[in-house]
């Protein structure tokens, strides 16, 4: 592990060791390949009669760092890309033949999109456009009727009628997530981010702007097949919490039996450049924050798959690498501020009574790979209005649930600083994703952090003696802080006091540290302890 890596080891009073359970199912990946099937990530996808409609993403891997490389336009996928995943084919079309604006909105990155019925709607999106010569989030919706779309790439006939586009500017967003709960679209966090990355941030040129929603935007869809219409709902606005982008929203059966959805981490907590840990249940009543439950395995954007058992009422959540600040190492939790790429397969468990808690899978994606991937499903399994799986109709023990396709593949876990454009890419590889019922192979092992509740976090972590804890608290009590060196050597033992029930910060110096040495930081209340470890820099 090199010196740039952040190393802390998070360990819950209760239990120094992950808890195996015995798993509700199993999960095998089978990987295949399509002849001259290409890579893209952060794509679009609709489905009709066992075919795929792929729209938009990108066409290389992680975004460079450099403002004049990042999200170039040789990067955009300006084709239609149409897939059929048992005959193993593939074919295509540019986007050429359309208006400008439909052009330039479908080969951005990024997009959030649904379908209902026939048609895929796709909103916002980030890329560059020739009209506005810059990168912008684009602010229109539009409307893709799949399978006259699929038919007509396929047989190389017009399909230009097939796409209607609006304005709006409430659509003008990247990196959220479009659901619908009953007759009601929900367009979930994301940002509006006009102009070039530039990772010194908005003030130096070239400088951008970018505005997070806080928001979940509502609104209903009137669209006979040739005019479309939207009319917008009350707006959910909530600064803190739905502060968030490139992340996991997924419909969710809740343990009432309404249709929901949850949204899972996400980037960035306000005012410090580390993901969430918590998670926000949403339904048709509102949205209602948990910091009872931590998510530490997957905190970007990747394939994940919804299962439910109305038998025990439990509600399953898959996830599938990606990026995240946590990963395992030998049954250790590992924190990397970094935040790399990882192999992680794990689920989130919400059980019947609303507990929710995160297993780590006994299999991990075979590479560094997950990172705007997506899971499609076969279109022909038993399934709830809102796509989540019914998991007590699979009536075999094995059962092909559907295919994670692309995402961004990674040579190594941290590239973010030193990424010239050839460390990572945009994967071409399938994988058919099977469930397996009744399998006593292989143990779930439960992530004790996940049901802890103080979410402890220190930052910035290498640092040269001087740092912030950030913490979360229940009740309203104090918390005995406890710094050690390695050795066990205690350097400082205090009481912090006049606390405030959620979340707090504390930030600390300690001169004469060495340099290169690792402590121990321990915060510990009447209910629960955790210590993380810190590094000071050489």
């Amino acid at each position: 592990m090199n010196k740039i890596q952040i190393i802390v080891i998070l360990l819950i009073a209760f239990a120094s060791k992950s808890i195996a359970q015995t798993a509700p199912f199993q999960i095998a990946l089978e990987p295949m390949n399509i002849s001259d099937l290409g890579g893209v990530q952060a794509y679009a996808w609709g489905h009709h009669n066992g075919k795929w409609l792929i729209i938009g993403g990108r066409l290389d891997g992680l975004h460079q760092r450099q403002p004049f490389a990042a999200f170039d336009v040789a990067g955009h996928n300006n084709q239609l890309i149409v897939v059929d995943p048992v005959a193993q084919q593939k074919w295509s079309a540019p986007l050429s033949t359309l208006s400008t604006g439909l052009q330039e909105q479908l080969s951005s990155t990024n997009m959030e999109f649904f379908q209902e019925g026939d048609y895929l709607y796709l909103a916002g999106g980030y890329g560059y456009s020739n009209t506005s010569a810059d990168h912008i989030t684009y602010p229109n919706l539009s409307a893709v009727k799949v399978p006259d779309v699929i038919n007509a790439v396929i047989n190389t006939t017009s399909f230009t009628s097939n796409f209607r586009q609006i304005t709006d500017t409430m659509f003008a967003v990247t990196g959220g997530y479009l659901n619908k709960i009953n007759n009601t679209f929900y367009l979930t966090g994301g940002q509006k981010f006009i102009g070039r990355y530039n990772p010194m941030g908005p003030n130096n040129g070239p400088g951008f702007i970018q505005e997070y929603t806080n928001a979940i935007r509502k609104f209903t869809i009137s669209d006979n097949g040739v005019t479309l219409s939207i009319t917008h709902l009350s707006t959910i606005n909530d600064a803190t919490n739905l502060h968030r982008r490139d992340y996991n929203v997924v419909p969710q059966i809740m343990p009432a039996g309404q249709e929901g959805l949850t949204a899972f981490s996400g980037v960035f907590q306000v005012g410090v450049n580390l993901p969430f840990l918590n998670c926000v249940n949403i339904d048709s009543t509102g949205h209602l924050v948990n910091n009872a439950f931590s998510q530490y395995y997957n905190h970007y954007h990747c394939a994940h798959i919804p299962l439910y058992s109305a038998l025990n009422n439990e509600m399953h959540t898959l996830f599938f690498g990606g990026i995240a600040q946590y990963y395992d190492s030998l049954g250790i939790l590992v924190q990397d501020n970094n935040v790399p790429f990882v192999k992680t397969i794990a689920r989130v468990t919400r059980d019947a009574g609303g507990t929710m808690a995160e297993y780590k899978l006994p299999i991990e994606m075979p590479t560094l790979l997950g990172a705007g991937s997506e899971f499609i499903p076969v279109e022909n399994l038993p399934r709830y209005n809102n796509e989540v799986l019914k998991l007590d109709d699979f009536m075999a023990d094995t059962t092909l649930v559907g295919y994670i396709y692309g995402g961004i593949s990674s040579t190594a876990a941290n590239i973010f600083f030193t990424n010239t454009g050839s460390q990572s890419s945009a994967s071409s590889q399938i994988f058919k994703v099977f469930v397996i019922k009744n399998s006593k192979v292989g143990i779930h092992e439960l992530n004790n952090q996940s049901i802890g509740t103080l979410q402890m976090q220190v930052y910035p972590n290498p640092n040269k003696g001087q740092f912030t804890v950030k913490f979360n608290l229940k009740t309203n009590s104090e918390v005995k802080m406890n710094i050690r060196e390695a050795s066990g050597k205690q350097i400082e033992n205090t009481t912090l006091q006049n606390l405030q029930v959620g979340e707090n910060t504390y930030s600390k110096r300690i001169k004469n540290l060495v340099k290169g040495g690792v402590y121990y930081i321990t915060l510990e209340t009447t209910y629960e302890k955790a210590t993380q470890k810190i590094i000071i820099e050489p």
